[in-house]
């Protein structure tokens, strides 16, 4: 096209404005053909008006480019990037070991504690600013619960709490899982729960050896 749409505009509105004012006396006559002439001259130079973004310097999908290392203008896809439609299976419950659990403790100071506390009462630093007060964990409704309602929660969010999904990875939701449970069971643990603390109870602790005393410091 010798115009795009948007010089096209410009010219007719020139065009218009120069009749509207000659039809009603504001212009003397003979000027209307001048500005009808200074339109049309102007016409060429309103065909660089053209703002379409496929006009505009990009990056072509896999095209070349010297902006990224490797000379490709597609970039890796980050970790934990997914498909639209594609179906997420929650991952599987892990064993819990003192490395899952030391994890655990790690991303529940991070995530969990401003709200729920640093124990698990629910008096974190957050509800004491006025935010709406959490559950305790150590209600009976709470330690009767799942472990996989803790790994649910943290990704859906429930009540007031929005979700934790882009915040927390779903391996990470098992093991603050694991640690909410420690932190029951720091609690509410029975020597059943603990046979190897009972029989050592049960046996005695050790006594511990006495000081030597230096030969020169005895009386």
């Amino acid at each position: 096209m010798a115009t795009t749409r948007c010089s096209a505009a410009l010219a007719a509105i020139w065009c218009s404005a120069a009749l509207a004012a000659t039809r009603r006396g504001t212009a003397p006559a003979r000027r209307a053909p001048a500005a009808l002439l200074a339109a049309l001259l102007a016409l060429p130079l309103l065909a660089g008006c053209r703002q379409e973004m496929a006009r505009q310097r990009r990056l072509d999908p896999q095209g070349p480019t010297d902006a990224w290392p490797g000379g490709v203008a597609a970039r890796k896809l980050p970790p934990g990037v997914v498909a639209r439609d594609s179906v997420l299976e929650p991952p599987p419950r892990p064993s819990v070991t003192p490395a899952l659990l030391a994890r655990g403790q790690e991303r529940f100071v991070i995530a969990c504690q401003p709200c729920h506390g640093a124990a698990g009462d629910g008096d974190g630093i957050i509800v004491r600013r006025g935010f709406p007060r959490p559950p305790s964990f150590h209600a009976r409704r709470l330690l009767a619960m799942p472990a996989r309602h803790v790994v649910e929660v943290i990704g859906q969010g429930y009540g007031v709490m929005y979700a934790y999904a882009d915040r927390v990875a779903p391996a990470d939701r098992w093991a603050i899982a694991a640690y909410v449970r420690a932190l029951q069971l720091s609690r509410h643990a029975t020597l059943a729960d603990a046979p190897e603390a009972a029989n050592a109870l049960e046996a005695g602790a050790p006594e511990a050896p006495s000081p030597s005393v230096p030969a020169e410091a005895a009386p």
